[in-house]
């Protein structure tokens, strides 16, 4: 097939390394694929070209009828079976385009559709939510909440994220004289990091022997780290280091992962944490529970619970047995649930459902 996919970044996010798997997969499988994109000189960008998979900047306009008008013109040089959006906000772009040229379209919602709408605006949202003729997302409660929104459906389908098993395993040997927690993301609010340096603090003081991570960037790094100091957490427990280009090695150089967000879709991090073979301590919150089950492949707490995610690392910590456990059941799982194999599949019943 021809699959034409439009993404609004092309940076380091969760969203666009799932764009990257789909991308790699597909060309590997003998698509034609080709990535439009209203962003360039980005992260995956040169990852993406030497695959093969051309990348065309499709974002000088400065209006949006402008960028439609050159999505359009690339569609019409190059046609396509199908015109995937990656990006909630590129939705209706990928929908007009589609009309405008005989192609199919397929929308996207990447996360929390509540959070989806406040980025894009109330009118715009409204329209790359209810434009294209099918919307793949990543995460059962995301449907679930589109639909109650008034989307039919038949229109959405559920494109669950995948991860490199090959790439994200786990170490030979995990030594516990101190346990290494690590968490990852966007220094952002919905990410709740306030929480997770609070039960590190509040552990460590009853004389757990913790010791932390935090990987990413963003605007509350400097609070993040006025409130460690505040906790009397030092360079010697917890750290923050930049956003890297791959986790692997942080996660093979911990023991448990800690998702401590109040709002997510289906999260990379903790498939690649799971693939990592680590005990994950999550909260409910998106798809999470669609893969993380409480006591058999990680633990789970309520999202606003700072006491029950306290409980959860002080379990795992006191527990390399039970740590052991749940980080090997969690890898046979991600193995057979979330490979890129699995996602191939998934996509050739997407497409087939879409050009039917």
């Amino acid at each position: 097939m021809r699959i034409t996919f439009l993404a609004g970044t092309l940076g380091q996010g969760g969203a666009e390394r799932q764009l990257y798997y789909m991308a790699k997969t597909l060309h590997g499988a003998g698509s034609e694929v080709r990535i439009l994109s209203l962003a360039r000189g980005e992260f995956w960008e040169p990852r993406l070209e030497r695959l093969g998979i051309p990348v065309t900047w499709v974002g000088k306009p400065a209006t949006k009828a402008g960028r439609l008008a050159r999505i359009v013109r690339e569609l019409r040089r190059h046609p396509a079976d199908v015109i995937q959006s990656q990006h909630f906000y590129t939705n209706l772009y990928s929908a007009a385009a589609a009309r405008m040229t005989g192609t199919k379209a397929i929308g996207a919602i990447r996360g929390a559709v509540a959070h989806e709408l406040r980025g894009t605006g109330r009118v715009f949202g409204y329209f790359c939510l209810r434009a294209p003729e099918i919307v793949a997302s990543n995460s059962v409660a995301a449907i679930h909440s589109a639909v109650a929104l008034g989307v039919p459906a038949g229109r959405m389908r559920l494109l669950r994220n995948a991860v490199d098993t090959e790439h994200f395993r786990p170490r030979e040997d995990r030594p516990a004289a101190t346990v290494r927690l690590l968490s990852a993301g966007r220094l952002i609010e919905a990410k709740r990091f306030d929480r997770f340096l609070a039960a590190v603090a509040r552990l460590r003081g009853a004389g757990v022997p913790l010791g932390a991570t935090l990987v990413g960037s963003g605007p509350l790094k400097g609070a993040l780290l006025r409130q460690a100091a505040d906790l009397g957490l030092t360079s010697d427990h917890f750290e923050i280091r930049d956003a890297v280009d791959d986790l692997a090695e942080l996660y093979r150089e911990a023991d448990v992962f800690v998702l401590s967000s109040e709002s997510e879709g289906m999260p990379n991090v903790v498939l690649e944490a799971m693939a990592s073979g680590l005990a994950v301590v999550a909260a409910r919150v998106g798809d999470v529970e669609e893969v993380v089950r409480s006591g058999q492949n990680g633990l789970l707490f309520e999202a606003d619970d700072v006491a029950g995610l306290e409980e959860a690392i002080g379990t795992l910590a006191s527990d390399p047995a039970l740590r052991r456990r749940l980080g090997e059941q969690a890898r046979r799982d991600i193995v057979e649930a979330a490979s890129l194999g699995r996602m191939r599949r998934d996509l050739e019943d997407l497409y087939g459902r879409a050009v039917a």
